[in-house]
């Protein structure tokens, strides 16, 4: 039979795998929203049961609502998915959280208000990170946090392969540490490529920081940033193994000691201090130099469209109870995320330090579904992420891999 719409955006769904600190197993069972004093919240943290900080904030925030707040958590896909079928069943909760990328896709489907409808004020929150939820100029939900990709760096590799890490400021700076770092006897530099939505996240930097353009994966841009990473699988700079890496797994790569740097995020500043060896973190640097535009990773706030539109109000209570600049510093404390404001983000570094380098790395970011692409992204990330595995397999030069991308992508 013919797919409809809605089983289209299922299956696009379905290729957004979780991307933030966040990401984890099967939650449990959800429902619909019931009358009188209790509403419904679905997020993607199963991770944190109702004694954790995250679930004592989300009960209060129910509570300052006059309301018991039933709280259910999925892993970010199956979030997604119950969220389509729910609204087709019209049983949606009355407050969700999901992965960025998914909003675009949830607005196509016709179940998330905007914000501006339910009177929610968005201003303050940095334009690139709010990007992420805006459709057509409107913004369709209040995002709770960011967080995204820098370089780690372990001090005492380096120092032994005689490498300043303020040296890496480009392409063939940061590759000529790695043949340092090799020629000590270390290891060079360890991402994830694996054939999820995790592999597109870390080859986005590169591909940007190049220049590339997702409408165009072919271009010679695209081509060079494909080059880079396979080049420096070939040398031996990076593993193999990089191809089934998912973030976590090349985290523990880089917790070894063994190797110089590690692509990964904001989230691992707590394991990075439990690693046993001193660290440090630069952005990760574009083609010809500066700071390469990183995607961002983190949650909106949202509120799904309801039959009674009288529950709104006490929705619209919540999500400001969540994402107001008092409840801010603490969540995103919580899940080590850099706040979406310029306000918290300044006490967030006051109180931390090392989430300096961070903060600049959120400021320069940009939204996956971002510039018009909302929900044709997932038909151009799956595309790519094959043409990484293609070309760092070395069953495809990285041109034919990304010409064959390209040709699935307009296809898509």
């Amino acid at each position: 039979m013919i797919p409809t719409r809605r089983t289209l955006l299922v299956v696009a769904l379905a290729t957004l795998l979780p991307l933030t600190a966040c990401g984890g197993g099967s939650g449990s069972s959800g429902s619909s929203s019931s009358a009188g004093g209790t509403y419904t919240f679905w997020d993607p943290y199963p991770q944190f049961d109702a004694s954790s900080d995250w679930g004592k904030r989300v009960a209060a925030c129910g509570t300052a609502a006059g309301v018991k707040l039933k709280r259910a958590a999925y892993d970010t896909t199956d979030l997604g998915n119950k969220a389509l079928l729910a609204a087709q069943q019209g049983n949606a909760p009355d407050v969700m959280l999901v992965d960025n990328p998914v909003v675009s896709t949830l607005v196509e489907a016709g179940i998330l208000n905007k914000t501006s409808d339910l009177g929610l004020d968005t201003a303050s929150i940095q334009k690139n990170i709010i990007g992420a939820g805006t459709i057509d100029g409107a913004a369709y939900g209040v995002p709770i946090g960011a967080n995204t990709l820098a370089l780690y760096y372990n001090k005492k590799v380096l120092s032994a392969a005689g490498v300043d890490p303020a040296s890496i400021t480009d392409w063939a700076s940061l590759t000529a540490a790695l043949k340092k770092v090799k020629a000590a006897g270390k290891k060079g530099i360890t991402f994830s490529a694996i054939n999820t939505e995790e592999g597109s996240f870390q080859f986005l930097p590169w591909f940007w920081g190049a220049g590339g353009d997702l409408t165009q994966l072919d271009s010679a841009k695209g081509v060079a940033a494909l080059t880079l990473w396979k080049q420096w699988v070939d040398a031996g700079y990076a593993p193999k193994d990089v191809l089934q890496n998912t973030q976590t797994t090349s985290w523990q790569e880089f917790a070894t000691g063994d190797y110089a740097f590690s692509e990964n995020g904001t989230w691992q500043l707590g394991n990075a201090d439990k690693a046993g060896f001193p660290y440090g973190v630069v952005n990760i640097p574009g083609q010809n130099g500066g700071s390469a535009p990183v995607p961002t990773g983190g949650e909106f706030v949202t509120v799904p469209v309801q039959k009674d539109t009288s529950r709104y109000e006490v929705s619209k209570k919540i999500v400001g109870c969540l994402t107001s600049d008092a409840n801010l510093l603490p969540t995103d404390t919580t899940l080590m995320y850099v706040a979406p404001t310029a306000a918290v983000q300044a006490e967030q570094v006051t109180k931390n330090p090392e989430l300096k380098p961070w903060v600049a790395a959120v400021a320069a970011a940009r939204g996956r579904t971002s510039g018009g692409l909302g929900t044709k992204y997932p038909t151009i990330s799956q595309p790519m992420w094959t043409a990484v595995q293609a070309a760092l397999s070395g069953s495809k030069s990285p041109q034919d891999a990304l010409n064959a991308a390209q040709a699935a992508a307009s296809r898509g």
